[in-house]
């Protein structure tokens, strides 16, 4: 432990807690970044005349005043990724919280907030820009807790707490956990610390994460792009008087559709599912649409449901699967269209991660579909690596980023081999699968 000079925590973003500021005691678990508990609280407000007024509001200045700012604002709509309104239910739910935001004996914190705080002792409370981007009550062209939203949503500023640099000194652990004192130097949200991670420095490189959910990030510069509604622009990372900026579009159930399909006994170890997709042609006319927890960029549906369609008695569990894993494919492509529609940005390189990424049928499914190269890296985990570099970057151990450059090893660049007009008749039924499947729990 002795030789631990510094320590970098990425953590999943957007899931949060509260807890007594005195006590340090939590009032509820973790609300994590998937839960649907506000679905109906993001439908009334994304309805609700006073963001109607809000967004005219902002329209107007922008006219005016061409500000970036007031066109992103003239666009906003809240979603339940967003820890905004899953915050709000909370606090309209508990009467403990209540109770203690009025007492100012309140705190909040995305997963990166409560650990530095435990980790500490209760020494340090704060987070980083790249969290504080995703919650949804963060203004990145200001850089800063947003009073507007905040105001919409009646959340005191001083429940949230202080934004600091990626790299910064945040403390060091209690001495007590690991027998030493360690210096925390980075904390920096899972999708962000991949993409540094990824080496995706420039202007135009694109990261494709497939996890749990799948994550298309693209470098926007040292400014945030403004965006129609597709893609959110978020803080990768600030070191410093360098910010990095991020447009991300994503779909919430990626590796949650294979964990299920195993649980259903589909298939023993996700490892086998490649080789079952690729003994058949093709999924025969099945489709399924993963959408667990609702449907996101582009088509940005809470109500939506999984499903598969399509069904015959000579479906097997070999079509199932094959038609799991193109639909992981089939969303990737909407990512990347969007992606394209809304940042006007060339792409430089494209370069994925996540577990998912390892299964070679997606990869090279998906490389046909957008018709570009995409680079799969010798190690997957890029989270844990973009923690790492963001420390080491702190304590000196890397000078700057050219070297890490250096250390990034590739593993297999998939390329083009079919042409995407090939997959047209498919992606279209799909898209019809899709559009039947959304809405359907507003019809219950």
């Amino acid at each position: 432990m002795n030789q631990i000079v510094g320590l970098g925590i990425s953590t999943q973003r957007a899931t949060f807690i509260t807890w007594n500021k005195k006590t340090g005691n939590h009032f509820h678990n973790f609300i994590s970044w998937q839960d649907l508990r506000a679905v109906d609280l993001v439908k009334s407000w994304n309805n609700s005349l006073l963001l109607k007024v809000f967004h005219s509001s902002c329209r107007a200045i922008h006219f005016f005043s061409r500000s970036k700012r007031f066109f992103a604002a003239s666009l906003f709509s809240f979603t339940t990724q967003h820890s905004s309104l899953r915050l709000v239910w909370i606090l309209q739910n508990m009467i403990e919280v209540q109770k203690a935001v009025e007492e100012e004996n309140c705190c909040f914190g995305t997963l990166d907030t409560w650990l530095l705080h435990k980790l500490t002792k209760g020494s340090a409370y704060a987070t980083d820009f790249s969290s504080a981007s995703t919650t949804g009550l963060f203004d990145p062209y200001k850089m800063c807790w947003s009073g507007i939203i905040t105001s919409l949503l009646s959340i005191p500023l001083s429940l949230l707490p202080p934004v600091r640099d990626t790299s910064h000194n945040f403390g060091s652990v209690d001495e007590e956990i690991f027998g030493v004192p360690i210096p925390i130097v980075a904390l920096v949200a899972d999708q962000q610390s991949a993409m540094f991670g990824e080496c995706c420095f420039q202007t135009g490189d694109v990261k494709l994460t497939m996890g749990t959910g799948t994550f298309m990030d693209i470098n926007t510069g040292n400014s945030p792009q403004k965006t129609v509604g597709g893609f959110y622009p978020l803080i990768g990372w600030k070191i410093g008087q360098e910010v990095v900026c991020l447009a991300e579009g994503n779909a919430g159930d990626t590796g949650t559709a294979i964990k299920w399909a195993q649980q259903l006994e589909l298939f023993t170890d996700a490892a086998e599912t490649e080789k079952m997709a690729k003994s058949l042609e093709d999924s025969e006319g099945v489709y399924f649409v993963p959408s667990f927890s609702g449907l996101q960029a582009p088509l940005n549906d809470p109500c939506a449901c999984a499903s598969f369609m399509g069904l015959k008695t000579s479906t097997s569990k070999y079509h199932l699967v094959r038609a799991i894993l193109e639909s992981i494919a089939f969303r990737n492509k909407q990512l990347y269209e969007i992606m394209q529609k809304e940042i006007h940005i060339p792409v430089t390189k494209i370069r994925a991660d996540g577990g998912v990424c390892n299964n070679s049928f997606v990869m090279q499914m998906t490389s046909d579909l957008i018709n570009e190269n995409i680079d799969r890296p010798a190690h997957v985990d890029m989270s844990c690596l973009g923690a790492a570099s963001l420390a080491g970057l702190a304590v000196g151990f890397w000078t700057d980023k050219e070297e890490l450059k250096k250390l990034r090893r590739s593993e297999m660049v998939f390329k083009p081999q079919k042409k995407c007009q090939d997959y047209e008749m498919s992606m279209e039924n799909w898209v019809k699968a899709v559009k039947r499947s959304m809405n359907w729990y507003n019809e219950m």
